[in-house]
């Protein structure tokens, strides 16, 4: 019985006893136990012997089995079990408060409402104690996920190929029109406002069924797949996230179905397939041929990589000054991480193509770079895209046997990189540090994130007082 509720197990008791019409020291005397004991058993608070538990189902009528069944056996049963182990935990007992005595005197209504309280206090607790140790982790456990996968999500190409084929959209760019169909057929209408929460891309009214936008050419972002990642919380059947991790999870989801109805599996696949059998491949196609920004070429260049093209591949976003924003590997390549085996945060190693392109000659050119590493040699296409936040490199990366497939392959730059060694890029050259170790006294910009716990609430960073306040003063307006 080494896994049996004895809290469960105990309410299972009582509430056969009382069904069979016995008092408690009716059934003590007919066990020959003393009642206390059998009380302490009904509560939780003792496991009974096997030989004990076989001599009260015998005198209840019942078969040891239904004792043992998992779920509590009603309703009331349920909230005096959740209130008891609600009481129990460090969260409740660290207050100092007196434990709420559970027992039949105790109205069904005040369990309901106390029950209610605990579950509350613990997600409120739960969202306070979201540190950023908390998303690295959740960052660290989606991306081994993900590479389980090779970052193919077939039920997602599904449900976007079915989407594709009812509003037409084969191959080629997905045009505005095009967007605006998909809208449509999922039941939706879009609509620009010029008062959006900033906190927000969009907010979408659920009981109107519209989506509504910021102006046309504010944010940065393609407005194309700002609408369809709104969508695709609908068409995947999202639920309100329960934690960070699950609104992390939805957020991955959503991005890929974007670019799935941006790029469709079957006409990028058959391009990629091409371009790979005349050795031709190049993200910069992928991007032309779609009208998509690099970034989200490459994002589905490893979609796709690995499932139809047998590739391992290696993807990074990485800021101006090293900071890694985004990274997926399935390919065995050396990414820094923390002691959580978060990747997001750290620094690149500068001989890295992904942070050697930013001094490259003209850096909006497309990089090309052989580096030789501890576990081989890895080729890497890089691209920096300026955005309202700075300039970022984008790099998709495969080991050397796999560069032949891909335009770039004779390219003659090449840098060795022996990270995370400090004498490899970590530590300055000696020269440097004799001349400026003790005179030296830069003043660090600290970004407040890193001090402060994750925004709280269902979907991070957003205020609900704000959001609602749109929808308020939009509301009706669409049917006027």
């Amino acid at each position: 019985m080494a896994d049996l509720d004895i809290i469960t197990l105990g309410r299972r008791i009582r509430h056969a006893r009382k069904a069979a019409g016995l008092t408690l020291g009716a059934l003590a005397a007919a066990v020959d136990r003393a009642p206390s004991l059998l009380s302490q058993i009904e509560n939780g608070r003792r496991e009974p012997r096997l030989t004990l538990l076989q001599a009260i189902a015998t005198a209840l009528g019942i078969e040891v089995a239904d004792l043992m069944r998992p779920e509590p056996p009603s309703h009331r049963a349920a909230l005096e079990i959740a209130l008891q182990r609600a009481q129990s935990e460090p969260l409740y007992t660290s207050l100092g408060l007196p434990q709420v005595g559970v027992n039949g005197k105790v109205p069904t209504e005040v369990l309901e409402s106390l029950v209610g309280l605990h579950r509350e206090l613990q997600r409120r607790a739960t969202e306070q104690a979201a540190t950023p140790e908390e998303a690295r982790r959740a960052n660290a456990e989606l991306r081994r996920h993900m590479r389980e996968r090779g970052n193919y999500f077939a039920e997602i190409e599904q449900v976007a190929a079915g989407i594709s084929h009812a509003v037409g959209h084969t191959g080629g760019p997905l045009t505005e029109r095009g967007v605006g169909d998909v809208t449509a057929h999922l039941g939706f209408t879009l609509h620009r406002a010029a008062d959006l929460p900033r906190a927000t891309r969009s907010i979408t009214d659920l009981e109107e069924r519209c989506i509504y936008l910021p102006p046309a050419g504010r944010g940065g972002h393609d407005p194309r797949t700002i609408v369809l990642q709104t969508l695709g919380h609908f068409a995947l059947g999202h639920r309100e996230p329960a934690d960070y991790a699950d609104f992390l999870r939805q957020r991955v989801e959503t991005n890929y179905f974007a670019a799935a109805l941006l790029m469709p599996e079957a006409a990028a696949a058959a391009f990629l397939q091409q371009a790979k059998a005349r050795r031709e491949l190049a993200i910069d196609d992928l991007r032309d041929v779609f009208a998509v920004s690099y970034e989200t070429a490459a994002h589905r260049f490893t979609n796709l990589a690995t499932h139809h093209l047998g590739l391992p591949v290696h993807f990074m976003r990485v800021g101006e000054d090293g900071v890694i924003y985004k990274a997926y590997e399935n390919d065995d390549v050396t990414f820094p991480t923390d002691v959580t085996g978060a990747i997001e945060g750290q620094i690149v190693c500068r001989y890295w193509a992904a942070r050697a392109v930013f001094a490259a000659p003209d850096r909006y050119a497309t990089h090309h770079q052989y580096t030789d590493m501890g576990r081989g040699t890895y080729w890497c296409t890089t691209h920096v895209e300026s955005t309202p936040e700075g300039d970022f490199a984008v790099d998709v990366g495969v080991p050397y046997a796999h560069s032949k497939w891909f335009q770039g392959r004779e390219t003659t730059v090449r840098a060795t990189s022996s990270c995370p060694d400090p004498s490899c890029c970590r530590r300055p050259p000696a020269g440097l540090a004799a001349r400026w170790s003790q005179r030296a006294w830069p003043s660090a910009r600290v970004h407040s994130h890193l001090l402060a716990a994750l925004p709280p609430g269902t979907f991070p960073g957003v205020d609900d007082t704000d959001v609602y306040g749109f929808l308020e003063r939009h509301s009706g307006a669409q049917a006027d």
